[in-house]
């Protein structure tokens, strides 16, 4: 559990200082991080996977379209649906955010052989409860690391 503490530590560090100089901490960053892999996200879906109230995600989704980094579409075929899409300021912190912490992920697993591309994936899936397999299956994130 240690070692995993400081992978995640350390994982999470860059990302939280560059954050933290636009004034958003990890909440801010998770949102991002699921609207620009899925734009049009609804608001319920980022809920479910998130797995927090409508009440915190409200307020940092809020701090997000105020800042220009996220914007709120309405649905088509549903008023009442909230769509959520990225704006090229927010693609753009996404964008430097993904690159420091792939790079930490693409150096660490460099010098494993590549087989162990698929243990480190498994390993990570296993730490996934198993109700929510599905989530990482229909967002592609199961496949191995690169």
């Amino acid at each position: 559990m240690g070692l995993f503490f400081f992978a995640y530590r350390d994982f999470t560090g860059d990302a939280d200082a560059m954050l933290g100089n636009q004034g958003f901490g990890r909440a801010h960053h998770r949102v991002l991080y699921f609207v620009c892999l899925r734009p049009g996200m609804p608001v319920a879906d980022l809920l479910d996977i998130l797995k927090i109230t409508k009440q915190s995600l409200a307020r940092v989704l809020r701090q997000l379209i105020d800042n220009g980094y996220v914007e709120q579409k309405t649905g088509r075929s549903d008023r009442r649906q909230r769509l959520l899409y990225a704006t090229e300021k927010g693609r753009e912190l996404f964008s430097t955010l993904s690159a420091t912490q792939a790079s930490r992920i693409n150096d660490a697993i460099a010098s494993l052989p590549e087989e162990a591309r698929k243990t480190v994936t498994d390993f990570l899936v296993s730490m996934v409860d198993p109700a929510d397999r599905g989530t990482l299956e229909r967002l592609n994130l199961t496949a191995p690391l690169s």
